[in-house]
Order: structure tokens, then sequence, then C-alpha cells
């Protein structure tokens, strides 16, 4: 069976509504598309200094997307973000650093983000053998009740020496703590690119009033875009986003600012045009947009994964960052995840609605 058969087969019922929508709310040929001269494209005529060239050419160049301009990044952070249990006992090994490492290279992926020591770890052993992004934020999980806030855990500095290509950081826009994480995170940003590492920025909202009349609009469109926007206005490289699932966040909430033509001309209700309006957020994709692959739902996990692949990538977007759904079950199962999301990637015949 070939790739392409297989990804229908797996989207299944779906195959037809995602495969061959036909965008005409934001048009392709007005946005910045991944390619094998993304970087130099994309990159070449900024501020950002030949070190960080380098480092994002680190990053689109290693695993099986190379040279395609498309990201599949491993993230292991959870250890903090949801505790070390609930992260690791579903599958043991990976309270080892090295095998969550191993991992990643095993894959083929671009990249393997995690936690400080997680990564400095075997640094010595593997920062030269697949890129590091170093996350440097994190929502620690034991604060009693619980406190949903990033804080930093460590220095830009120690990234850079422990060989990262990248940092990664959290911001949660709309929280009460967000004016100050988005003041150090630019900071952290602007002192990572000086040393020459990329960025990658997790634009997560975070605020319960965006519950409204039993809708969870955390995803909506309209205000992931704007997390977007302002995500690569302080310097992010690389925007990671959780895929939209609704839209109309800011007139349901009645805050902020938007304009109709969000809903009635940039947007549809198609998962496609959805993920789209993300994307165009993201200087139209001139930084590149990769979505999250979501927590682990057992047996459906494969195709959610590759669904979510095939939006992103019709959407114009940059790839996939998955890791519960591969790392919390066997290796050669997380394996075949991976794959089968870069496999999307890798398909000519998924090509930009």
């Amino acid at each position: 069976m070939s790739n392409f058969a297989k990804i229908q087969e797996l989207l299944g019922e779906k195959a037809e509504y995602l495969l061959n929508h036909t965008s005409k709310t934001i048009l392709k040929d007005s946005l910045h598309l991944p390619g094998e001269d993304f970087v130099d494209r994309e990159f070449g005529q900024s501020d950002r200094n030949p070190q960080v060239l380098r480092s994002l050419h680190q990053l689109y160049n290693t695993g099986r997307l190379a040279g395609t301009g498309y990201l599949s990044i491993l993230p292991v952070d959870q250890g903090i973000e949801h505790s070390a249990g609930a992260s690791f006992a579903p599958n043991p090994r990976y309270f080892d650093p090295e095998n969550i490492v191993e991992l990643a290279i095993e894959a083929g992926c671009n990249a393997v983000a995690s936690t400080y020591d997680v990564l400095a770890s075997v640094s010595r052993k593997y920062a030269h053998k697949i890129p590091f992004v170093v996350k440097i934020n994190h929502n620690e999980f034991l604060t009693y009740p619980n406190t949903f806030n990033q804080i930093m855990f460590g220095s830009v500095e120690r990234a850079w020496e422990m060989g990262a290509t990248a940092v990664g950081a959290t911001i949660y826009f709309g929280s009460e703590e967000s004016e100050r994480q988005i003041k150090e995170v630019a900071a952290a940003f602007e002192r990572a690119h000086e040393l020459g590492m990329a960025t990658i920025l997790w634009c997560y909202l975070r605020n319960s009033g965006f519950k409204k009349d039993g809708v969870d609009y955390h995803t909506a469109a309209d205000l992931t875009g704007q997390a977007n926007h302002i995500g690569v206005t302080i310097g992010a490289d690389i925007i990671k986003q959780k895929l939209a699932t609704n839209n109309g966040g800011y007139n349901a909430i009645k805050f902020g600012k938007t304009n109709p033509k969000v809903y009635s001309e940039l947007t549809t209700d198609h998962p496609v045009d959805l993920c789209r309006y993300q994307l165009a957020n993201c200087y139209m994709g001139k930084r590149g947009l990769i979505n999250s692959g979501g927590a682990s739902g057992g047996a459906s996990d494969l195709a959610d994964a590759v669904e979510t692949a095939v939006v992103n990538k019709r959407a114009g977007g940059s790839g996939l960052i998955l890791g519960r759904k591969a790392f919390q079950r066997p290796v050669s199962e997380g394996v075949e995840i991976i794959n089968a999301v870069q496999d999307v990637y890798l398909s000519e015949e998924v090509s930009i609605a």
C-alpha cells in the first residue's frame, strides 16, 4: 500500500472532506509556503544573524523531513508540565532521558524538545547528533491547589552551553501572568538570537473566562491567531499552536477587538480554513506554524495524528510536534506514529488547499 493510500485509509470517511477541500478564504498564492529554500527565503533578509540561520538550517535539514521545509519534533516536557508519573507511568523507560533522545533519532525527527537537565544529562553524547530544543520555562504542577503559570527554569546561556540548536518557551496568553511571561520570553528570545539559537514559542491560551455557555474557546481560530501574532512579534522563529477547533471567541466572550470579515471572508468552519487563519497570523507563513499532536487517546492515536498533519499541511503549516501519542506506548508503535505523520509531509498527493 502506498503512503497516500495509507493516509486515505486512516482518514476514513473524512478523506474526501479533508483531502479535496479548496480553500477560498485566504488563497494559497498569498502564503509563504514551506520548501527546501524556506530558511534562506524567509529569514535570509531578516535581522537574524548567521549563527541563527545556521541553527535554523540544522533544524530544517535533519531527519526524514530534511530539505522539505517541514518539521517533525518530539516534545517530552510533560514530566514537568503534567507530572512525571502521569506522563511516564504508561511507559517507564522514558523516565530515563537517553531513551527520549533515542526515540527522536530512531523516528527520524528534526529535533527533540525537552527540559533543561533531561537534555543536559545526555548532551555530550547526543547534541551533535540531533538538534536540541531546550524548554526554558514551565508550569510546575506540584503547587496545591494547582496554579497555571509559566516560570523560568534556567538560563538561555546554559541551553547554549549544552549545545542547543534552539530554545523553546510557553506563554499562557490571557492569563493573569501573561504580561510578565511576554516580557520574560521576549528578552530570552532576544538573548537566544544573540547567541545564535533559533526560537520556538508554545502559544497557548489559558483563562477560565475563555469557556462560555458550554463552549471552550481556548482553541478558537480568532483567539489562537492573535496569540500567534503576538508570538511572532516578540521574536519566535517557529510557532507551536493547538489546532483550531472552533471560532468566534472574541464575539462569544465579548472582549478585545475583531472584525466581521474575520468570520465572513477569512475563515469558514472547515478545519483547514481555521488553521490557515492561524497561519495568516504568523506573517502569512513567513514564520513556521507547527501544530501540537495532543494527548494520547488510545487506539485512535495514529489516525488522529495523521488527520492533524493533513490539516496543518493543507493549510500551509510547517509540521507537527507530537509527543504523548508516541512515547506513551511501545517504541515500535511510537516510531510508527511519528513516521506516519512524516509521510503526510513527504506525500506529494497531500497538497496545499
